[in-house]
């Protein structure tokens, strides 16, 4: 009889202290740029774990918007967490000042378990000793091609190597035979993977190169709003090849065999994908609690068949789970050792957001009339014979140079050079209700030099 009634005071203590302990709710906000399948495997997941229970987390709530409202979100509501988007996105965040450094023990131990760099590459946003976010998942960068889409136009796909061949004129000629275009990229104002591979492209084959290229590249593609509809269009047939994330290669594979994923050897990089604490949380200690849910057991919501992303803490692949996705764990042996290029991630932030708002406004805003110029000096020159060889490439050159443009502020007439695209970015980070000045300039010059273009071609 004492034996009970000391096992029922037992139970009456433990469940008023887990009442007490709980006696208010938690709802975490978390802002993600991740689709809707992980977000609500990640929700299930985690609400059924030990960290949910131990910081009285009863909900999350999940708010996906374009990258370009994170900053104006967090200063204007409560944000626990920020996940997923790239570092593109929370460097941005990290530079506003919007992120707040992990704090917690049980955070910092999770955080451990995760390499500082892989391949040379930051995992982690570190100042004065202090993490500001770490990577949830790794990835890297390159394009997936149907190749069952490339036999039914004939085109030997294995050529399909580099950057370069994405801005080739063979594409452009599969564009002009089949009247649409083979290849896909998104819109870097849409897509931080996307912006990535631009960066990527213009320090593996230097400024102006890489200009050139991204123009050509731009030129023989259909543009999507976002990284996910250039997978689709990949998966489904719509175009021969698009630039992608790497798990974006994977599982269009896994829903479509025909699709293979290609990492240009030497043009392509490790990145990490993170996860931080906001400056505006109103829980801090459940936020880090979910961040390093993610860092360990969620590592597992990656191995899923409907996801197939690289987790960044290795560790998972040694549960039962990670064993059984042999595949995930060569794809990942594959990146620690792969053939990387030296990639300058101080310089990439230098430029960044004017990087992606020139591209925006002289290749998204105007494709209609760069791909006519394109098409049409394609035609005149391999369908016609109407213009010769040297006029050819003169004309190639003159679309693919810089435009020049009167700076908004100064005056002056301008190029976008590395130099100037650095300066813009500083003063636009200070001034960002002067962007549209600059885009309206940036897009009056590149219109001046297509219509340049094609009245040349007659």
């Amino acid at each position: 009889m004492l034996k009970k009634s000391l096992s029922l005071v037992l139970l009456i203590m433990v469940s008023a202290s887990v009442f007490a302990q709980c006696s208010k709710s938690v709802t975490l906000v978390v802002l993600s740029r991740h689709p809707t399948e992980i977000l609500e495997a990640a929700r299930d997941a985690f609400l059924n774990s030990k960290y949910a229970k131990e910081f009285c987390i009863s909900n999350i709530k999940f708010v996906q918007l374009p990258p370009g409202w994170w900053p104006y979100y967090i200063k204007s509501h409560p944000v626990d967490v920020a996940w997923g988007g790239g570092p593109t996105q929370f460097d941005t965040l990290f530079k506003a000042n919007l992120l707040k450094p992990i704090e917690t023990a049980l955070a910092l131990q999770a955080a451990s378990q995760v390499p500082d760099t892989l391949a040379g590459v930051p995992l982690k946003r570190i100042k004065d000793g202090k993490i500001y976010w770490v990577a949830a998942a790794i990835s890297s960068f390159g394009f997936t091609i149907n190749t069952e889409v490339a036999e039914q136009l004939g085109y030997d796909w294995t050529k399909l190597k580099s950057w370069r061949d994405l801005g080739s004129d063979e594409l452009g000629l599969l564009m002009l035979q089949v009247g649409v275009p083979v290849s896909g990229i998104a819109d870097p104002t849409m897509s931080t993977s996307n912006t990535r591979m631009y960066e990527i492209i213009l320090q593996a084959y230097g400024w102006d190169e890489g200009w050139k290229l991204l123009t050509l590249m731009a030129a023989n593609s259909k543009v999507y709003s976002g990284s996910s509809a250039v997978r689709d269009a990949v998966m489904n047939g719509e175009i021969m090849v698009g630039i992608t994330i790497d798990f974006y290669g994977y599982t269009a594979h896994k829903q479509n065999p025909a699709c293979v994923y290609v990492a240009p050897p030497g043009e392509t990089i490790v990145n990490g994908d993170p996860i931080a604490i906001t400056v505006s949380t109103k829980n801090p200690k459940a936020a880090e609690a979910f961040l390093a849910w993610v860092l360990t057991d969620g590592q597992a919501i990656w191995l899923s068949p409907d996801i197939n992303r690289l987790p960044a803490n290795p560790n998972v692949f040694n549960t039962p789970l990670g064993k059984s996705r042999q595949d995930l764990y060569q794809a990942y042996q594959m990146i620690t050792k792969s053939k990387s290029m030296n990639f300058n991630d101080t310089l990439a932030l230098q430029y960044e957001d004017a990087m992606r708002m020139y591209f925006k406004a002289t290749l998204v805003d105007l494709h209609d009339l760069l791909q006519r110029a394109w098409t049409e000096l394609l035609n005149a020159y391999y369908v016609e014979h109407r213009i010769s060889q040297a006029e050819f490439q003169r004309l190639k050159d003159e679309l693919t140079s810089f435009p020049t443009f009167k700076d908004p502020l100064t005056g002056k007439t301008e190029t976008f050079t590395i130099d100037y695209a650095i300066k813009v970015n500083s003063y636009l980070m200070n001034h960002p209700e002067d962007m549209d000045k600059f885009m309206n300039a940036w897009r009056e010059g590149a219109r001046v030099k297509y219509l340049g273009v094609i009245s040349s071609i007659g």
